[in-house]
């Protein structure tokens, strides 16, 4: 199978409201997967379970959420998406009142790896996005819906502890869910019928999910950045959660919240950055923002104990990783039309890896050696990224964007 047909007439042009809708969608869809974060003492306090297993509620999360992204992503490549975007985000509503009505610790367990396998509607739509918009605006637009998507993932615990500080912890589920399904509601408006890109039965999809990776050396290059960029990524909140909570700083939990809001303006920042890609800058504004996350971590080791100093490292390695991360997609939603939801499940799963062990070695390295060990395995990780870059300008994307 060919990986690098041209890319049909399109049936629907990508304004300025859609993209936005896509954005909106996809950052409430991803932001399913963090409503328990905040939450999970008064959930363990009422379900009668212990705070340790209440956190297996974000492990089952996202455990869901990875066998979504493996089993239903690829799906995008050969359904008619208007429709499986729409009964997606209609079972994860229905997954979401599961939640809210759960009488017991056994039960919410079960509902939440429902939500996370059902609520990956954004992961279709970023392709869908890039199918959508002409080829002279797809990095801005990729770029808008990739920081809803972001934005959806660092405000999604901030919501949840007001609104559960407001009505409770089951009220989370159902405002979550009654926003999920005004939004699908708009999607089926907004959208009209899409026909699938191609015919490939559903075991040989899921097999050629692999092949993409095999067949394009640019694939495997994006790969090794972007798995690289959420390790970091996770390797420094996890970190900074446990910097801010210890000496010298003694910070609750609402406090250390309001760090994510300096998240979110790094990454209202850097939706501009698929307007580089747009421009033939790709390549060189990955690289520059590389050289940031280096400088970042190096400020950082002298930011332990001087918090103005922390949030502006907290903002600029937060533009320099979203910024990669904006580039690193639309340059990898730009190699196949016919595949790109397969391109995105490839994507999607290796960063899901690569921010699993980045929340891994925080822990561990805190323990030996505290935040200067972080800051200085955070600049290590950035200078391989590098590294890695520099041959990919050489190599598989020698001549490209």
């Amino acid at each position: 199978m060919t990986l690098i047909p041209k890319a049909p007439a399109r049936p629907l042009a990508m304004t300025t409201g859609l993209t936005l809708l896509f954005a909106v969608a996809g950052g409430a869809a991803v932001g399913n997967l963090y409503w328990a974060q905040p939450l999970l003492d008064a959930i363990a306090g009422d379900l009668h379970a212990t705070t340790a297993t209440a956190g297996w509620l974000v492990t089952a999360t996202q455990l869901g959420y990875a066998a979504g992204i493996l089993l239903i992503v690829p799906l995008g490549d050969v359904l008619d998406r208007r429709r499986l975007v729409v009964v997606l985000m209609l079972a994860s509503a229905a997954a979401l009142v599961l939640c809210a009505l759960a009488p017991s610790m056994v039960f919410l367990l079960i509902a939440v790896t429902l939500l996370g396998v059902t609520t990956v509607a954004g992961q279709i739509l970023t392709p869908l996005a890039g199918d959508l918009a002409d080829d002279g605006r797809r990095g801005r637009v990729l770029g808008t819906v990739v920081a809803g998507i972001l934005i959806g993932i660092l405000a999604s615990r901030t919501v949840s502890g007001l609104i559960a500080a407001a009505g409770g912890w089951r009220a989370v589920y159902l405002v979550a869910a009654a926003g999920v399904v005004v939004l699908a509601a708009l999607l089926w408006r907004k959208l009209p019928p899409l026909a699938p890109k191609t015919r490939v039965p559903y075991p040989e999809l899921l097999a050629s999910v692999g092949a993409v990776v095999v067949k394009e050396r640019a694939v495997r290059w994006t790969l090794a950045l972007s798995s690289t960029g959420f390790a970091v990524f996770t390797l420094f909140w996890t970190a900074l959660t446990f910097l801010l909570a210890g000496p010298p700083f003694h910070y609750p939990v609402e406090v250390i919240g309001l760090f994510g809001l300096v998240g979110i303006a790094g990454a209202v920042t850097v939706q501009r950055a698929g307007r580089l890609h747009d421009r033939g800058w790709s390549l060189p504004a990955t690289g520059i923002a590389w050289g940031l996350a280096v400088a970042s971590f190096v400020l950082s080791i002298f930011a332990g104990s001087a918090v103005v100093l922390l949030i502006a490292v907290v903002f600029v390695l937060d533009v320099a990783l979203q910024g990669q991360n904006v580039l690193n997609q639309t340059r990898m939603l730009s190699i196949s039309h016919e595949a790109r939801s397969r391109l995105n499940t490839v994507y999607v799963t290796t960063n899901f890896i690569g921010g699993a062990i980045g929340s891994a070695a925080a822990a561990l390295l805190w323990n030996a050696g505290g935040w200067t060990a972080v800051s200085l395995a955070g600049a290590a990780l950035s200078c391989f990224a590098l590294i890695v870059w520099a041959l990919g300008r050489r190599g598989p994307l020698a001549g490209g964007r």
